[in-house]
């Protein structure tokens, strides 16, 4: 239910009536400087360990033992090369084999954090690495959930662009990563240029991409150059991550997206791969058997990497899903899900390398109760289990294969409080604050008033967007509207607004007189 622009939406109003009582002393205090947020990009997590150490120990000698006895089938033949020269052997099958003393050597010399730079002083730059936490999109999907007809159809180049306008504006979102993929642009050189551009345009947060085709990196750093002002500005201060799926499981190399993590890491990129095996389908059914066969996939990624670029950056990105047994389908929004998460982003931090995993893959294909129960629990654990960066986790539905721009907003309100939960209670003599307690007690009876209830109410609470608080008579009020409509409302205000311009207009016409950039200058521009 999408509004024209110069419809009037009603949560404005509906707002207001609930935020009048302190309302001049808050605009005073706001006024007086920044006001420090509760939630903020990096708060540490780790909190939750589904694992105990001796799980931990045991998962990583089985993966050792699954490289060195198993091993990685369909190496390229540039791969082979690598590891060869690097104490790797071939085994009788013609699988990769690699020494526990290699993986050993790999782990104690690979990337401990890194950077993604913000091309604003409005978002912060994403820290990469030890407790810090950071939230993010990602996805592909393939079509948009359209509210209206309650139907989905095939996403678009306009779309992505679309999505990284509105994460540019909801402040619990820290990265974005491409969400959908340009169904109409077939042409690998056109369809990777494109969704780089279109990145570029919509968005100064930290962002993430993937190539189809490695013979497309190159150019797209040309283009990332060109939006930054200058040859080598974006190996300098890099703002987009790469992804891609260098692994097929169980156990084999994928052969274009290998070919991606190799040139990438020559070229000291941040590696943002993700390995996806299935639990029930293409990794054990039974969960620890799961860990312990993806541990031993990323691994081998973290191997290849180092290889060829010692130090390279690389998310150590093992996304173990999980099948509903009864179908074989992906189950992205499950208990297990969630609880294999948690455990991944355990392993990584018990190996010291920057982790990223998946949260809030709802198997629902609307905004509706089941995504939220299933995107808060998954969401919520994964950040308390202390992933460094928790991709998919605004805005997916139908197990990552739509995307919506009202689950995204709805999302932004998620996030938040999965971040407040992160955070916790502070304890000290000042928050304790005895002498409130006292004043009180013996004066007015309630906090309401008191200075030290204004002091903190801006930073010590969060405050949704979307989510409704208003008293029953309010809501009916204003229309008694659920939170899919709050959310289109919201979705059409931030669509509705003149597109900022991210690009350069001089760089824009260089970008556009060297590449092929299907968006049209109006769609975003004035």
């Amino acid at each position: 239910m999408r509004m024209d622009k110069a419809s009037e939406s009603p949560l404005p109003k509906s707002k207001e009536s609930r935020r009048s009582g302190g309302r001049a002393a808050r605009r005073a205090k706001r006024q007086a400087g920044p006001i420090e947020r509760p939630v903020r990009a990096g708060m540490a997590g780790g909190q939750y360990k589904p694992l105990s150490d001796a799980d931990l120990q045991q998962i990583h000698r089985a993966a050792v033992e699954i490289l060195a006895t198993i091993g990685i089938g369909d190496v390229t033949p540039q791969a082979e090369e690598i590891a060869l020269m690097h104490g790797c052997s071939m085994s009788a099958h013609g699988r990769l084999l690699i020494p526990a003393s290699v993986i050993e050597d790999v782990i104690a010399g690979a990337c401990r954090e890194y950077v993604i730079h913000s091309r604003s002083a409005e978002h912060a730059d994403l820290q990469v690495g030890g407790n810090r936490v950071h939230y993010a999109t990602s996805g592909e999907a393939v079509s948009i959930y359209e509210v209206a007809s309650k139907s989905y159809r095939p996403s678009t180049l306009k779309d992505l662009y679309d999505l990284a306008r509105m994460v540019e504006v909801l402040p619990n979102i820290h990265q974005f990563g491409q969400m959908v993929v340009p169904t109409e642009l077939e042409i690998a050189f056109e369809h990777d240029l494109n969704v780089a551009y279109a990145i570029s345009a919509g968005t100064q947060k930290p962002a993430e991409m993937t190539f189809t085709d490695v013979k497309n990196i190159a150019p797209a750093i040309s283009l990332f150059d060109r939006v930054l002002g200058g040859d080598g500005r974006f190996k300098e201060k890099p703002y987009l991550s790469f992804g891609g799926c260098p692994i097929v499981s169980p156990l084999r190399f994928g052969a274009d997206n290998l070919d991606v993590l190799i040139e990438t890491s020559r070229l000291g990129l941040i590696n943002d791969i993700a390995i996806a095996p299935q639990a029930g389908a293409t990794a054990p059914a039974h969960l620890a058997g799961a860990l312990a066969q993806v541990t031993a996939e990323g691994l081998a990624c973290l191997a290849m990497v180092n290889f060829v670029r010692p130090g390279c950056p690389m998310s150590f990105a093992i996304w173990p899903f999980v099948s509903d047994l009864r179908t074989g389908s992906f189950s992205g929004g499950s208990g297990e899900e969630a609880l294999l998460m948690a455990a991944a982003a355990q392993i990584g931090r018990f190996y010291d390398l920057p982790t990223t995993v998946a949260a809030s893959m709802t198997d629902s294909k609307l905004p509706d109760a089941q995504a939220g129960y299933e995107k808060g629990i998954s969401s919520v654990m994964a950040g308390l289990a202390g992933a460094n960066r928790v991709l998919e986790s605004a805005g997916m539905l139908g197990s990552l294969m739509g995307c919506s721009f009202e689950a995204l907003v709805i999302d932004n309100d998620m996030l938040g409080m999965a971040q407040r939960a992160l955070r916790g209670i502070e304890v000290s003599d000042e928050t304790l604050n005895l002498e409130a307690i006292k004043d009180v007690v013996l004066g007015p009876g309630h906090f309401l008033g008191h200075p030290s209830t204004l002091d903190v109410m801006e930073s010590e609470y969060l405050y949704p967007d979307i989510a409704d608080r208003t008293a029953t008579g309010t809501w009916e009020k204003f229309g008694a509207l659920d939170m899919l409509e709050r959310a289109s409302y919201r979705v059409n205000e931030i669509l509705s607004e003149q597109p900022p311009i991210h690009i350069d207009k001089h760089a824009d016409a260089m970008i556009r007189d060297q590449f092929p950039i299907k968006l049209k200058v109006g769609e975003f521009a004035s």
